[in-house]
């Protein structure tokens, strides 16, 4: 394929259906966004992806000039080599990384948002557990969940970047706490253990007994009102976006923290399942989000611990 229009357009269309079959909430989100808005999502999400895979499913993270027989770390460093060279070329032969390529050309993004990124992703081949929250949030989350919310800035064109910066991070941090805590089980059959340890210990609590106990409650339970909070920081950020971002970031937000009912709901066991929003749920989010205008982080099924929780971390410099 010579053509680079017609080669960035098959790109997209790689990076659309990528999200939409692993980032079902963020392509929802998406579908509020321009057309060209929409694709830089895709281009994002894609870059994401790609490197998530090598980490935690290499045997499918195949194609795309990547060589297949080199362990995660070595692949891993192949594929960040190849981006950086296709984005100083500004062009690449290979759809997807066109697409990619593109996107982060358009957006202009700091190279140090790409450095954080994948600095994030190699953390994952040598750690497997995180001693503390500061630990865990500022060490690894903060490229591999905050950094994220900062890229999608220029993608949602918010009025104010200084007041839109901190809410981004916010959401960044509780999308990925999210997905530690309704991924638990999966993340337990890999080796690894995305909480806090000096909590669990606290609590008496021990993931790999793999069963729901009132320690586990209550850990989860805190974890969980930590989450909240995030997301309830997250929605300071939605007046400073245009309507389309707005209802777009809303959209997913309200998506997303639905998960955690999901979990109380099932009296936090999240070993035995893997809690999803239906698409039935998620059009009535969306089609609540069109009348409206409006979003809001999922209420609590069950009381949460009115304990105090720490969050920091979300507001540093915007420069």
């Amino acid at each position: 394929m010579t053509d680079p229009e017609a080669l960035l357009t098959h790109g997209y269309r790689q990076a659309r259906d990528i999200t939409r079959a692993h980032g079902t909430t963020y392509y929802w989100g998406t579908l509020f966004l321009p057309p060209q808005q929409r694709r830089d999502v895709y281009g994002l999400y894609a870059l994401c992806r790609l490197a998530d895979d090598i980490v935690d499913e290499p045997e499918k993270a195949t194609g795309h000039g990547l060589d297949a027989s080199l362990p995660p770390g070595e692949r891993l460093a192949q594929f960040e080599h190849r981006f950086q060279a296709d984005l100083a070329a500004g062009r690449s032969d290979d759809p997807l990384f066109a697409a990619i390529v593109d996107t982060a050309r358009r957006l202009d993004l700091d190279s140090g948002c790409y450095d954080r990124f994948f600095g994030a992703m190699q953390l994952d081949l040598v750690r497997t557990s995180w001693a503390s929250w500061p630990q865990l949030r500022d060490e690894y989350m903060e490229g591999s969940a905050a950094v994220i919310g900062e890229m999608m800035l220029p993608v949602l064109r918010p009025r104010s970047r200084e007041a839109a910066f901190a809410p981004a991070r916010a959401l960044g941090l509780a999308f990925q706490l999210t997905n530690f805590l309704r991924d638990v089980g999966e993340d337990l059959e890999r080796g690894r253990v995305y909480l806090p340890a000096d909590e669990l210990a606290a609590h008496g609590a021990d993931p790999w007994l793999r069963r729901v106990t009132p320690q586990w409650r209550a850990f989860m339970a805190e974890q969980i009102a930590r989450n909240r909070a995030l997301f309830h920081d997250a929605e300071a950020g939605l007046p400073h976006l245009p309507a389309s971002s707005r209802r777009c970031v809303g959209a997913a937000l309200a998506m997303y923290s639905r998960i955690l009912c999901l979990i109380e709901a099932a009296d936090y066991d999240v070993f035995s399942t893997r809690h999803r929003v239906s698409a039935a749920r998620k059009s009535a989010i969306a089609g609540a989000v069109v009348v409206t205008g409006r979003a809001r982080t999922a209420a609590p099924v069950a009381p949460s611990s009115p304990a105090a929780v720490d969050r920091t971390g979300v507001t540093s410099s915007a420069s």
